[in-house]
């Protein structure tokens, strides 16, 4: 038995509908990212959605529309992916790490307004694993000092916060996800900004197509530097497959942490996630933590002995030795630190089955001598 620790899930109408498109006219700057983005947007309850190559893409053009600059700073939370503070930098802008709180390991909103000075250009909290930060709360921070939200959605499509559906921007100025293999839903690579905003909107078209539009004899006019940040028709029907599914695997994603928590309920030796009243998580990732710290890599050694995929979500951003060298060599936060050094992902995805669970529990408790 092999399991690994998240993976796709692609079912035969999904390769059907990529074969249409090979099949096709058109294998990019056709038809199907344009009705990809119309029925992204409309599930999520958002205006407009631009479709990129990559979540990673969908931040920089994001922070770019936005107009983050040399001289700027952005808040946003240590317990990420890279690409959320490496963007901010590509802008010239610099990342101001909050620390997170100890129930949902979300940027800590209570925390976010002593770190505003006047070089302070937004917010950008990230839905961790899938939990929604609480959005009423950064929203009222943001507006009180005219700052920007760009929510880092990548983990919580198919999430809810107030039964609101993260994408639809109702607390945030623009809203990112990745479409890569183990997220909700897959293009294979892929990402998307969803936004409100029109004028937002038009300058993340123009800036995915390096800033080219067409003129009205249908001549290529460059007017601002931009990328090939496109996405391919291929992706796209792969993504408008998957997206008539993903009710269905977040349902799924749910269900598994259910049986975790049943299964892991009794020991001791382990923190479980908590899902906090008025969010429905997305459960992108399943994170317990190690109450006695050294006895993580032991665990981890014992689940890959079995054939369970683990990983560490994440280490610090500012902890990476890049980070380190170029300017945060002194950070530390308390609520992080002790994060990251008991953190432990087990596998979480639609593939799981039930006695899947009943066996990666039985070796996490053999694992700590249960």
């Amino acid at each position: 038995m092999n399991i690994p620790c998240g993976r796709q899930s692609i079912s035969e109408k999904d390769i059907n509908a990529v074969e249409v498109v090979l099949e096709s006219d058109f294998l990019t700057q056709g038809p199907k990212v344009l009705e990809f983005e119309k029925k992204l947007a409309k599930y999520c309850g958002a205006k407009y959605a631009v479709a990129v190559s990559h979540g990673t893409a969908a931040l920089h053009l994001a922070y770019t529309v936005a107009g983050f600059k040399a001289g700027d700073e952005v808040i946003t939370t240590p317990n990420t992916f890279v690409a959320t503070a490496n963007m901010v930098m590509a802008t010239g802008a610099s990342p101001i790490f909050c620390d997170i709180r100890s129930d949902t390991y979300n940027i800590d909103e209570q925390k976010i307004e002593k770190l505003i000075n006047k070089k302070t250009k937004a917010i950008v909290p990230v839905h961790f694993a899938g939990q929604p930060c609480d959005m009423a709360v950064v929203k009222k921070i943001a507006r009180k000092h005219n700052l920007l939200i760009i929510e880092d959605a990548c983990h919580a499509l198919g999430a809810r916060y107030k039964n609101i559906k993260i994408g639809s921007c109702k607390h945030s100025d623009m809203a990112v996800f990745s479409f890569h293999p183990v997220k909700a839903i897959t293009t294979g690579e892929g990402g998307t900004i969803l936004t409100n905003n029109k004028k937002y909107y038009e300058k993340l078209l123009l800036l995915r197509n390096h800033g080219i539009y067409k003129d009205k004899t249908g001549k290529n006019v460059m007017v601002e530097f931009g990328y090939n940040y496109r996405l391919t028709d291929i992706q796209a029907a792969l993504g408008i497959s998957q997206l008539k599914q993903l009710d269905l695997f977040i349902k799924k994603r749910r269900q598994i942490a259910e049986y975790y928590r049943h299964e892991l309920k009794d020991v001791s030796a382990i923190i479980m996630p908590a899902e906090i009243s008025g969010n429905y998580s997305a459960w992108h990732l399943y994170v317990i933590r190690v109450k006695e710290a050294k006895k993580r890599e032991k665990l981890k050694q014992c689940l890959r002995k079995n054939n369970i995929g683990v990983n560490f979500h994440y280490p610090a951003v500012y902890s990476h030795p890049y980070y380190r060298e170029n300017g945060y060599s002194n950070v530390r936060l308390k609520n992080t630190e002790e994060y990251q050094k008991s953190c432990i992902t087990i596998p979480c995805h639609t593939k799981l089955t039930k006695n899947n669970i009943k066996y990666i529990a039985k070796v996490i408790k053999e694992g700590l001598k249960i």
